[in-house]
């Protein structure tokens, strides 16, 4: 019976994650332990992550257990990993997404359209600013760190008259109730690899990947490869307000991106393409296109540019 470990944050959401990769491991016969640890993303909570260091804050203890044999493989929100992984690790399946949407979530206010001139919205994440502010430039935005309990519990306490959180997450802890409204894709395009779940392992780890393969979603693969490819020709990181959503129908793989400016002072910038795709470096390809498309419209940008 083969035994793997599984590195994990122990925010309750990290945990399911972990804990339903371990069930579906168990349903083929291995036996699967957790190792939960705490990040420096989960640590620092009172400046953004744009500030501190970036997406790497959530996965890099869990990359020193695996480069130390503590740990086989990590699971991890996909929309949290680097777009370039560390020389010796590498993203060994992704699986199924789930809903790649942003949720409006309210304790007075149905939607974002309903919300008083003024009012005060909390999101930390800089893609998010700048879509809101093209959506409503009258708003307040607020920074809200903290895992998804303890910015629910802010909102709760009064401190904002909105939050904004990843669909994905609030139904999987069964919180799909306090959803007040779901973003269209066209209102609120989604961070690259959002709603998806990938799992990074040492090179070299053959036995891990072949006990993930049948986890692994191909069309969720090559949407995210899309998306992860415009975000990493962009400088891809928390620091740019970047959004990148694919689809895929058959073969046919459509890709929407937008650049925005947190501050407002620019219009947001789109692109979009589609093609067919039959392997990962198809939907990389294609996801690059699209950085060309978007890295031109940035730069007819008065005093702007990547």
């Amino acid at each position: 019976m083969p035994h793997f470990t599984i590195a994990t944050r122990e925010s309750r959401l990290a945990l399911w994650q972990a804990e339903h990769v371990k069930a579906l491991l168990e349903q083929q016969g291995a036996a699967v332990t957790l190792l939960g640890m705490t990040t420096k993303g989960d640590q620092i909570l009172d400046r953004s992550l744009s500030k501190v260091g970036g997406k790497g804050l959530f996965v890099k203890e869990l990359e020193v257990a695996l480069e130390e044999g503590r740990a086989d493989l990590a699971v991890h929100s996909l929309k949290d990993v680097p777009m370039e992984l560390p020389a010796g690790f590498e993203l060994a399946c992704v699986m199924e997404r789930e809903d790649p949407r942003d949720a409006w979530v309210s304790t007075r206010y149905a939607s974002v359209l309903d919300l008083p001139q003024g009012a005060v919205v909390g999101t930390s994440s800089l893609r998010r600013v700048a879509l809101l502010r093209a959506m409503r430039p009258d708003l307040k935005i607020e920074p809200l760190r903290g895992n998804l309990d303890t910015r629910l519990r802010k909102l709760d306490e009064g401190l904002y008259d909105g939050i904004v959180l990843a669909a994905a997450g609030l139904k999987r802890l069964g919180l799909a109730s306090r959803i007040r409204s779901t973003f269209a894709v066209e209102q609120m395009l989604p961070a690259a690899g959002q709603g998806a779940l990938g799992i990074e392992v040492r090179t070299g780890r053959d036995d891990v990947r072949d006990a993930l393969q049948h986890l692994a979603h191909q069309p969720t693969w090559l949407a995210v490869a899309a998306e992860r490819a415009v975000s990493r020709m962009m400088g891809g990181s928390c620091s740019m307000p970047l959004a990148a959503y694919a689809t895929l129908e058959g073969t046919q793989l459509h890709i929407r991106a937008a650049w925005g400016d947190a501050e407002g002072r620019y219009p947001l910038v789109t692109a979009q393409t589609q093609g067919s795709v039959h392997s990962l470096a198809d939907a990389t390809a294609l996801g690059e296109q699209v950085a060309l498309q978007l890295q031109a419209g940035v730069r007819a940008l008065p005093q702007a540019g990547v």
